[in-house]
């Protein structure tokens, strides 16, 4: 095996089934396979990693409306607008980011040296780790699958991927899609159910990145425990935004209602809850139900409106409903929940109960409550007094107040003015802190989580080291006495 792969359409030694694994003694068998592998031929140029990130975009173009459609197929209805830019866009701008700049990252950089040191120098040389596992969600099964392996690939690693149960037709696609084009000796597709999840979770992985529920993901940390193995967890969490009184109402609206509706409030950073004065809560659900009749009209057969993904996540939301009362619940349409066609039109909850399981759950559907606060400082408690959030979002005017809550609060990433998009900045870190997550990736931050960041050492041949031996005498006490106060 040379270290520039090929093609599978082009290579006669590739076939289908070799790169998707479904049952755990493929799984273990071809783990072993990619950890000798990247023992014994490390890829280590930039035009192999190159090929790799080329291979990536030609199966992203060739397979797009394939992919789009098993995405469409899973939800019951997936919005292709939302799938065009929050999955294609976000995928093959975030590759070509890579391949401008993956070169560069790469190279053994410089580090600063103490003069006490000189002449030696220090240097940072990026290494890959070997195999890295990704664990996908099905909420976007597409760019949770290909952001993390530019950055895998981009570090120089192999990969293995398990996709997603819940998204079934997705998961085949896309794994008969990278079994045309990626040898398995590179990249690897798993499908399965949860067994072959948990069997996938315990494997040695070099580094493993998880995307998912918190609970889900502690179960992913305890799996990897034994081997020691490095993770990063992308998780949830409730989300909040805080209105500062100063605030356009009518712009604040429009941004959070466009960042709760994005797959059906299916994003682990959509706005969860929003912080705002009571008196208040009147004018948004009005600005909340007009901007409803402007961007969704017809919303039963309106085909950018995205679907709950299965029966029993449309469930589990409608389980938090029935515990609010009817008159804290304002439709934002005229249009009542279906369970048939799992359509779940957004509403506003005025004042739920701490206690309810709507604000002791992450929501992740089109559900927005509306919390009281009278000070910003009663705001910033109540995020404080609860797990750190993955996102935080404050619309407002007043640098100072904006400043404050920068400043008090702790979260994943913050947006000012504005919803979710921090995450597609490829010059950004993403990852979450505490219960929404650890670790962080995209962009070069991405390449140097995926990358062993070797710290190394060089001595010239002539240099004083020799004077700091023993026997310890004069010269050495005299130097120690210029540091030791």
């Amino acid at each position: 095996m040379t270290s520039t792969q090929t093609e599978a359409d082009t290579s006669s030694s590739m076939s289908k089934s070799s790169s998707i694994i479904s049952n755990k003694e493929q799984l273990q068998t071809q783990f072993a396979t990619l950890q000798t592998l990247s023992r014994t031929n490390p890829i280590l140029d930039w035009p192999t990693r190159k090929s790799q990130l080329d291979t990536l975009e030609r199966l992203l173009s060739k397979n797009k409306d394939k992919l789009t459609q098993a995405i469409n197929a899973d939800f019951g209805q997936r919005s292709e607008g939302e799938t065009k830019f929050a999955e294609l866009f976000s995928s093959f701008t975030s590759i070509s980011h890579a391949k401008k700049h993956g070169e560069s990252w790469m190279k053994t950089r410089k580090a600063p040296i103490s003069a006490v040191y000189l002449p030696a120098r220090n240097e940072i040389e990026p290494q890959p780790l070997g195999v890295v596992g990704i664990m996908v969600p099905w909420n976007y099964p597409l760019y949770l699958a290909i952001g993390p392996m530019i950055d895998v690939l981009t570090a120089g690693n192999r990969v293995m991927v398990k996709m997603s149960e819940a998204a079934p037709q997705f998961a085949q696609a896309f794994a008969e899609a990278v079994s045309q084009h990626f040898s398995a000796d590179m990249v690897s597709v798993v499908v399965g159910d949860v067994d072959i999840a948990v069997a996938f979770s315990q494997l040695p992985f070099d580094h493993l990145i998880y995307t998912g529920s918190t609970e889900v993901g502690k179960k992913v940390m305890a799996a990897a425990a034994p081997n020691l193995t490095p993770v990063t967890l992308e998780l949830g969490g409730k989300s909040p935004v805080i209105v500062l009184e100063d605030t356009n109402l009518e712009s604040t609206v429009n941004r959070i209602m466009t960042g709760k509706t994005l797959n059906a409030g299916q994003t682990c950073i959509a706005p969860d809850y929003v912080l705002i004065d009571r008196k208040h809560h009147a004018q948004f659900v009005a600005l909340a139900k007009q901007w409803m009749r402007k961007h969704y009209p017809n919303i039963t057969t309106n085909e950018d409106y995205t679907h709950i993904i299965d029966n029993s996540q449309f469930n589990r939301v409608r389980k938090y409903l029935d515990q609010i009362p009817e008159e804290n619940i304002h439709h934002t349409t005229d249009v009542q929940p279906d369970i048939d066609s799992r359509l779940m039109p957004p509403v506003i909850i005025t004042e739920p109960g701490a206690d309810s399981e709507l604000m002791q759950n992450e929501i992740f559907a089109p559900v927005l409550p509306l919390i009281h606060y009278g000070e910003l400082d009663e705001a910033i408690t109540f995020i404080n007094e609860r797990p750190r959030p993955l996102a935080l979002y404050v619309f407002g005017n007043s640098d100072e107040d904006i400043k404050r809550v920068r400043s008090y609060t702790v979260s994943g990433g913050v947006c000012v003015n504005e919803i979710v998009l921090h995450a597609l900045q490829h010059e950004l870190p993403f990852g979450g802190v505490g219960h929404s997550g650890m670790g962080a990736y995209h962009g070069k931050t991405g390449f140097e989580r995926f990358s062993h960041m070797k710290p190394v050492l060089v001595q010239p041949k002539v240099n004083a080291m020799n004077l700091l031996q023993p026997p310890y005498g004069f010269i050495f006490n005299k130097f120690m006495s210029m540091f030791i106060k």
